[in-house]
Parts: C-alpha cells; structure tokens; sequence
C-alpha cells in the first residue's frame, strides 16, 4: 500500500508586514514544507527521535522512529528503505564519512549497524545487517562516526552513564570512556580529527575526550548546568554548541572551555541542535524533537513528537539533470511559458538599456577599478624624483617616506635627490632623520642615509643655526640608542647562565 503525503495548513506568519531582511529572504527561500507522515496506524503515534543526513551527496537522510529506521532521497525527499530489524525503539542514526554505511542504537543496549541500501526486514540478521555491538548494559541514545577519513570505528553511549569507542570491523569495544554520572543522551565528532570527540549528560556536563589518552580520563569538562540533551561541533573544530534546559550555550574549547555566549530565546526544552545559515525563527504546530540540514544547506528537516517530517527545500536554480525531466520536444520547460530569446541579430537586442541584468550563462567584462595615486606616486610615474620626495616628506607618513626613499635607490637618485635639496627642504629631511632613525624598523635604511647627509651638506648644515639643531638632536637619539643597546646586553648576560641552568633541571 503507498505512502500517504497529508498535506498540513500554512502557519500564520507571526511577524508584522516589513522590509525583509537577508535573514528572511533566505528562509523564505524554502519551499512550503512536505508533511510525511511516517507513522504506519492512525491509532499510533511514533516520534520522530532523531535526523541524520548523509555526507556524501545527493545528501540522503535518515529518521528515527519507533522500531524503524527511514531513508529517504536527498533529490526526491521520497523513502527508498526500511530498517526494522530493531528489537525495541531505534535511535541516534549516524551515517559514515563516505555514506556507504548506517549506525544506529536501540532501548535494549545494541549498536547496528547497516548497508543504507539495502530495505532490511524484521527477520533476523540480512545480508543488508552488517554488525551488531553489544556491550552497554542500557538503552544506546547516541551514535556517531568520525568525520574526516576514520571508517573503521565509531563511539555510541548509553544510559548506562558509559561512552564507548567501538572497532566496527571486529565488533569489539576498543575503550570505556568514564566519568559521567548520568544518562549520556548526545554527543559530536570533531571536525578536524577522528580522534576527538564530545559527549553530554543528564548530569549536566559535557565531556571532551580524546582516544589518544584515554586514560587519562575526559581532556576538559564543562558543566552546561542542566541536563544536555544535544551538542554539536561547530565548523572550526574550535568551538562547541550545548543545548539542555531552555537556553543553548557557545563554548571555546581552544580557549581552555571558556563560556562565550548563553541564548535564552526558548520557552521549553531545547531538544535539538544542528549548523544552518542565517539565523531566524520559525514556528510549528507540534511539539519539535529532532532537526537537521544537509551540508549543502538546501534541504532542511524537522521531526516532531507526533510522528511527522517538516521538510523543505531551497528554491535554487534548476540543475540540468532536472531540467532534461521538464523539458519538451521544443526544448522549454512544459510548464513555464516559452519566451523569446534576444540575439545580437534582433534590432530590439540594441537597446535593452545600462539596467538590464545579464543571463545566467552571460560572461561578464567589468571596468577595472580606478586606483587613487598619491601625490608623490603620480610625480614617480612622471620620474620629477625630487619632487616626488619633498612631497612624500611634507605628509610625514614614515612608511611612505621609506617606500619612496627605497624606490629612489633602486633607480639611483636618492642621493642626487638629497644634493639638490633647498635649506628648508633639508630642514624636513633632517628633522625627519631624527624622529625614525632610531627606530628598528627604520634604521638600516635611515642611519646610513644620515652618514650620506652630512658627508654630502657639510657646509650648508655650518651655516644654519636650524639644520645643526637638528644634527645635534639626532646625535643625542643615537647616543641614547646606543646606551639602552648597551644596557640589554648587560641584562642578557646575566639572564642567559640563569636560563641554562634552569633548562638542565
């Protein structure tokens, strides 16, 4: 018998009539949500526990309810199989990194794991039934594959307070991670490395472990201060996302477990976390227990407490794939009204007017942008050198006046340039030469410039009270220099035994 797709009325939309903003136009962009109904009785009703997506594309995903497992195509949103081989409740389905296997838990303890495939049936182990991991003594909440590259193990943990690291291929439990007191009901691989990943508990803490030394115990604990009932990685590997109570918390791991930001914008219990884009709300008429977003952010899926799939997809632009299904003898889309092309042969096409905007397959030639010269660049390009530094000298911008000076010695003027200064012009020189010439990231460049200034104005420095105001200054800087020099190599010399002795204990 088919499936039967109920179609739910539209939500009244809660905000007042404004100018949408990015945030809502990408969220409109969704089309109007898919309700499946998942439940196979009226007279029953099956929550929706749990919503994975698969890495891999065309992005399939899994859904959790009662004794089943449900795949449904990325592309089509339709079921392609059933698991039910589940002796009670499935939960936390978890795809590997290359999507080409299924691991989920159950109520009595086990950890399964299958072929997506494959449409397993209630009848003991089929071929589409690979493993079966028994080790926890109570009901498995959480499972989850690396990542990255690891597809040999997974780590799954129960309400037995105990977190375990499986070898798939053996069915053997490779660690028992403890230190939780309670029923650990969530968890999260690391992003960037398969040997890393994060658990939370009703005992409020949420653990990060490390299969490296384990040991050692849980490498850093925080206390989310109600029960966790989600966390998640977010993208960098850097940061984590807890969720318990009615608030959701940003952690910084890197940063020693620092609490960066606390949400408190819900009602009841936040059950569910995923990565999206953008933010925004939206609103549902039953009670939520599971979402999730395929990674390339175009399908989006909610599970809700009365057995029923929100799903909605993106309106992005028609792929060629899809296209070729709509596509009529002609060669336009039977349901879209045919629309005459204009070509550079049409007189119209002449005067489409600067407004129009281009085709999807239109190539683009944009002016270059037009770049703002300084002043004393627009005299470099015209070679009047001297110029072009007396200007870079009146803006007192040291890294200009160094970038100029060094343009200068690579065409051989600057010493030119520095004969052929007026007394006023080698008055700015010099004055700057005693503000930067100490300066470390200056000094190679300035202090032999100013050697080349006296040998070369010896004379006209003599005969200005100004100019050998200023030689007299710079002279004082360098001595000053010099002495401060001297006095951190004292300090060094004395440091240094000290630090090498210190480094033999």
């Amino acid at each position: 018998m088919a499936e039967s797709f109920p179609v739910k009325p539209k939500l009244r939309p809660t905000s007042s009539k404004t100018t949408p903003t990015p945030e809502s136009k990408y969220w409109r962009s969704f089309k109007i949500p898919k309700d499946i109904e998942t439940t196979p009785s009226k007279s029953f009703v099956y929550p929706i526990n749990s919503i994975s997506f698969s890495p891999a594309a065309p992005y399939d995903f899994a859904a959790t309810h009662s004794v089943n497992v449900t795949i449904f195509s990325g592309k089509t949103l339709e079921r392609k199989s059933r698991i039910s081989t589940f002796y009670d409740t499935a939960a936390s389905a978890s795809f590997r990194c290359d999507g080409k296997l299924l691991a989920a838990g159950d109520l009595t303890g086990t950890v399964h794991v299958f072929d997506p495939k494959a449409d397993v049936k209630p009848k003991g182990k089929t071929p589409g039934h690979l493993r079966r991991l028994k080790g926890h003594s109570a009901a498995v909440r959480l499972v989850c594959y690396p990542r990255a590259a690891d597809k040999f193990h997974l780590f799954s943990g129960g309400d037995d307070s105990v977190v375990k690291y499986w070898d798939v291929t053996t069915e053997k439990c490779v660690f028992n991670l403890l230190g939780h007191k309670d029923y650990v009901r969530c968890g999260d691989a690391s992003p960037v490395s398969d040997e890393m990943f994060v658990s939370g508990s009703y005992d409020h803490r949420v653990k990060l472990w490390d299969v490296r030394v384990s040991n050692a115990g849980s490498v850093m604990e925080l206390n989310h201060e109600k029960p966790v009932e989600s966390v998640i990685y977010l993208p960098s590997g850097g940061l984590i996302a807890t969720s318990g109570g009615n608030f959701v918390k940003i952690w910084d791991v890197i940063g020693g477990g620092k609490l960066l930001y606390s949400m408190e914008s819900h009602n009841k219990t936040v059950t569910s976390l995923c990565m999206g884009k953008i933010t925004h709300t939206m609103r549902f008429p039953e009670p939520l227990l599971s979402v999730g977003f395929s990674p390339d952010c175009s399908t989006r899926v909610i599970g809700t407490s009365k057995g029923n799939l929100y799903i909605g997809r993106r309106k992005m632009k028609m792929e060629s794939e899809d296209l070729s299904d709509r596509v009529g003898w002609r060669g336009v889309a039977e349901d879209e009204p045919q629309r005459k092309v204009l070509r550079p042969s049409y007189f119209r096409y002449f005067h489409r007017g600067q407004n129009l905007k281009p085709s999807e397959g239109d190539f683009l030639i944009k002016r270059p942008k037009k770049v703002k010269l300084a002043e004393h660049d627009k005299l470099l390009k015209k070679f009047r050198h001297k110029e072009a530094f007396v200007a870079s000298l009146s803006k007192k911008n040291p890294e200009n006046v160094v970038a100029v000076m060094e343009e200068l010695v690579a065409r051989k003027k600057l010493l030119k340039c520095v004969s052929n200064l007026d007394t006023e012009e080698l008055g700015l020189l010099l004055g700057f030469l005693q503000k930067y010439s100490t300066m470390p990231r200056y000094a190679g460049l300035l202090m032999k410039l100013a050697n080349k200034v006296v040998e070369l104005r010896a004379e006209d420095i003599r005969s200005s009270d100004q100019l050998r105001n200023h030689i007299r200054n710079l002279k004082r800087d360098v001595e000053e220099e010099i002495r401060v020099q001297q006095s951190l190599l004292e300090i060094q010399g004395i440091i240094s035994p000290m630090l090498r002795i210190a480094a033999k204990r």
